[in-house]
């Protein structure tokens, strides 16, 4: 059966079926409960410090301008996935059509590919701060910033645009039941009836590029923080310098570790429980963990917390 019977054998167009997260669950129900309140975790805390960062005049730096474009990437990615899962486990349909999983993957592929440059943007912010602190006003300026965020969100819908309109042009005349929760390129793909050796090929080529150049940019930005920080005469400033970088370093390990697993190792690594779980990993818990690992231990976030609590209250009671 080629393409074209495929589509025209069913009236509703091409569809794809999710098999998702809860048929591999004996609790399906507690298990769509839980992923429910994650979402509204990483929503509410994403945009919570998306508000303080420009409710507050303290928080106007690059930083924090960085952080705030990552929560808003996080809000995103998201909510491109997890709805629509809870949804089908709610309706009890899995369907998906091609136009929407075709949306799916373009949004999911823009907003990963741009998550990992912008991990490079906020690595070279934090390396003008720590190694040039004098000069850090000016070269890290408000059109800079700017300039840096845009280019991060169109690198990453260049692979959207790239991989996304090859990947829903293969023929599909196999099963159309996809082993995930959502139009994951590689879950899709081992769908397709014709040879797609040649496309994972340059999709693993496509990947590499895009965290070579992210990484390198990351490793060489630390390399030089780190000689910096073993020079400061400064224990508070080194304290500082250091709480700055982990947190920073603990969701670059995060995130690239399941992107390489993902799409770099070979297919004899993957089966699609593994796949599943390290998908929930870094689209559905590193969201949630994103606004914690960063800025919610951090003095100046808590403080601006504190003062919006506050002024709250204050206001109720002088209109009162």
């Amino acid at each position: 059966m080629d393409n074209i019977t495929w589509m025209t054998n069913h009236s509703g167009g091409p569809y794809f079926i999710l098999l998702g997260l809860f048929s591999q669950s004996k609790h399906p129900a507690l298990l769509c409960v839980v992923i429910f309140v994650v979402f509204l975790m990483a929503l509410s805390g994403n945009a919570v410090l998306i508000l303080l960062i420009h409710s507050d005049p303290h928080l106007h730096t690059p930083m924090y301008f960085f952080i705030s474009q990552l929560s808003l990437m996080d809000m995103v990615y998201i909510s491109t996935t997890v709805p629509k899962m809870l949804m089908d486990q709610f309706t009890g349909v899995n369907k998906i059509s091609a136009p929407e999983c075709g949306m799916q993957m373009f949004l999911y592929l823009t907003l990963v590919g741009s998550e990992f440059f912008l991990l490079a943007a906020m690595a070279y912010d934090r390396y003008m701060a720590i190694c040039h602190p004098l000069r850090y006003p000016v070269l890290m300026n408000h059109r800079v910033c700017l300039f840096l965020a845009s280019g991060c969100w169109f690198l990453g819908s260049v692979d959207g645009f790239m991989l996304t309109p090859i990947t829903m042009t293969f023929p599909y005349c196999r099963s159309r039941e996809i082993h995930h929760f959502f139009c994951e390129v590689p879950a899709v793909t081992t769908l397709s009836c014709s040879d797609t050796s040649l496309y994972e090929t340059l999709m693993y080529l496509c990947c590499v590029l895009m965290l070579l150049i992210p990484v390198t940019v990351i490793s060489s930005s630390y390399s030089f923080i780190l000689l910096t920080i073993h020079r400061m005469r400064s224990a508070e400033g080194r304290k500082k310098a250091f709480a700055t970088c982990s947190s920073h370093m603990t969701v670059v390990i995060l995130f690239y570790g399941a992107a390489i697993y993902t799409y770099m190792l070979p297919s004899s690594y993957h089966t699609p429980e593994k796949d599943m779980m390290v998908s929930v990993f870094y689209t559905i818990l590193t969201p949630v963990l994103n606004p914690f690992i960063y800025s919610f231990r951090n003095k100046d976030v808590m403080g601006a917390l504190k003062k919006m609590l506050t002024v709250g209250p204050i206001f109720q009671e002088t209109i009162k």
